[in-house]
């Protein structure tokens, strides 16, 4: 099955788009004594219970590496987050075994570090997909073109330093002979490697309406899958992504619309109040439901 295949048959499985970021903050989960790996996988294990038994499942998981990592403290011989972070892909494959999931790494070195991190993602997490820096261009992105694995390109991103770089006005003198900002440069040079490669697909914002829907048109007949993140604490809407796709005629199918902190800890801040499980639960409902398909 391609990736392309994977998104179509999770959308209608799950009858929405949703993708479900896991990036735990450990100040906010519910107190305990177990130790990191434990909470972790205890949490999100209660979470998932739950999901399951509500008959609730988004169409996509990103664990966010950094989030895992940073918790490990190689030098003493500690892998908590790490280790945290196999428990809850174990978890997944109990409660969601065909919903795909997108490992956030945002890797992209030069060929062979390129290959590296792609067995990272693959092999050593057995991810459905990964996010890229397109930066250094093709040589270290292909690397990541593993059969049935989906490949995502930062393109428009949702963070507010994004333009700083990715609206500079540049000629691309391959596709065209005018002055046009760098992401759209960035999303022809994406929609040509996917003639390679069915699943490279692409990181675009859910925080300016405009450059998500004009993204959105290019790619509307070319089968480019969409991570669209930005939704719930950086500002972006659901139902105005799902207007912009519609509007401008890309299959919605193939968009996943993230949300993470917003699902997995919408209190934020503080720890978790009692009535935590019911909050997530409410929360992923009504993202479901705003993304429906």
């Amino acid at each position: 099955m391609t990736y392309n295949e994977l998104l179509r048959k999770s959308a209608k499985e799950s009858g929405n788009i949703v993708c479900m970021g896991l990036d735990p903050v450990l100040s906010v989960l519910p107190a305990s004594d177990k130790s990191i790996r434990d909470r972790l996988a205890s949490y999100f294990g209660t979470i998932f219970k739950k999901m399951n038994e509500e008959g609730i499942s988004p169409a996509a998981f990103k664990p966010n590496l950094g989030y895992y990592s940073s918790l490990d403290r190689p030098r003493e011989g500690s892998f908590e987050g790490s280790l945290a972070l196999g428990d809850i892909l174990a978890l997944l494959d109990e409660y969601f075994p065909s919903v795909p999931v997108i490992l956030d790494s945002k890797r992209g070195d030069i060929a062979r570090s390129s290959g590296n991190y792609a067995e990272e993602a693959f092999s050593a997490w057995n991810a459905d997909a990964v996010t890229v820096s397109p930066y250094m261009g093709k040589d270290s992105v292909m690397p990541f073109a593993y059969e049935g694995k989906g490949i995502y390109v930062l393109n428009r991103t949702s963070n507010p330093g994004a333009a700083d770089l990715q609206n500079i006005l540049v000629v691309d003198a391959v596709d065209e002979k005018e002055l046009y900002p760098l992401y759209l440069a960035v999303a022809h040079r994406i929609a040509r490697w996917s003639e390679e490669h069915e699943g490279i697909g692409a990181v675009v914002g859910a925080t300016n309406m405009k450059e998500l829907h004009d993204i959105a048109s290019y790619y509307s007949d070319r089968d480019i899958p969409m991570l669209i993140p930005g939704v719930g604490s950086q500002g972006g809407s659901a139902s105005d992504v799902m207007a912009a796709l519609k509007d401008s005629g890309y299959p919605a199918e193939l968009a996943r619309i993230n949300s993470s902190s917003g699902l997995t800890h919408p209190w934020k801040k503080g720890t978790a109040p009692e009535n935590w499980l019911s909050l997530v639960i409410d929360a992923v409902k009504s993202l479901i439901k705003e993304a429906s398909v």
